[in-house]
């Protein structure tokens, strides 16, 4: 079987097509805005603008299913008044256009009580599951193993930028898509198995992509001015993805270059300071 992967143009969002055609769609972070609100930021509920911006990709790729890569909800260790009323609604519109498969993350603690009744919704372990030849995990886990046979995994759970500097020190931001590999040898010393290889059917040296938030309010880590430690999830702070020659796209599908060379550019290269130490993010699993 053929798969496919293919972002999106100018949206945080990809269509993986197999056997079926599924939408993917990581962090969307319902129920921000209560958040922002107790900052003494008030921003409207936006849950309306994020159906509507949904539904405009649904017409436009008709999917089979619609994956929700993990944060679908914001606020941990509670649930929130907002994310009671909206989740619900929420996952039921979508669930009446196609399977919805939710891949809980570090923010989706208790979501299975807001799934709604009576709807095609599905949903999976933490760890991730195989869906039409595809891994899918929210990323603030290890994978299991068994994800590792697939010769394509999707994660999110990093909200991936790049930070651009001008010569006077404004600053702009942009998401973009990671594409990269595995590190075999940390997974054999994380499993403590040498059994990862073809033959044995559990590693296939998977593609490797990582999809941004798709929710724009909540902020995102950029990888030209971040070290190992900085980055969120154990794949990521045990070295078990290859970053240096991480592929960096634009979400308007402009291709930046291998993310070593991003980091030589003057406006890309990392900003010289202090460096604030790394707050690990409520529910992820250590290293």
């Amino acid at each position: 079987m053929e798969i496919s992967v293919d972002p999106i143009i100018n949206e945080p969002a990809l269509v993986v097509s197999g056997d079926f055609t599924s939408l993917v769609l990581a962090d969307i972070h319902l129920g921000i805005e209560w958040d922002l609100y107790k900052s003494g930021f008030s921003i409207p509920s936006q849950i309306d603008q994020r159906l509507e911006r949904i539904m405009r990709l649904i017409d436009q790729t008709s999917p089979d299913h619609i994956i929700l890569l993990g944060d679908i909800k914001h606020n941990v260790p509670q649930v929130s008044w907002q994310e009671r009323d909206e989740i619900p609604y929420f996952i039921s519109t979508l669930a009446e256009q196609a399977t919805v498969d939710v891949f809980p993350g570090n923010h989706d603690g208790g979501i299975e009580f807001l799934l709604p009744k009576g709807c095609d919704v599905k949903l999976h372990s933490p760890r991730g599951a195989i869906i039409d030849g595809v891994g899918y995990f929210h990323g603030h886990t290890w994978p299991a193993v068994e994800i590792l046979s697939a010769e394509k995994i999707i994660v999110a759970h990093n909200h991936p930028t790049v930070r651009f500097t001008d010569a006077m020190g404004y600053s702009v931001v942009e998401q973009v898509w990671l594409k990269t590999h595995f590190k075999k040898e940390v997974f054999v010393e994380h499993f403590k198995s040498s059994a990862f290889d073809k033959e044995n059917g559990n590693w296939a040296d998977p593609d490797v992509l990582v999809v941004p938030a798709f929710n724009e309010l909540c902020g995102g880590v950029a990888f030209n001015e971040s070290v190992r430690d900085d980055l969120l999830g154990p794949i990521f702070s045990s070295g078990a993805v290859e970053l240096d020659n991480s592929e960096i796209y634009l979400l308007d599908g402009t291709f930046l270059g291998i993310l070593k060379n991003i980091r030589k550019l003057e406006e890309t290269k990392p900003r010289t300071g202090k460096r604030r130490a790394r707050k690990k993010r409520s529910g992820e699993v250590g290293k």
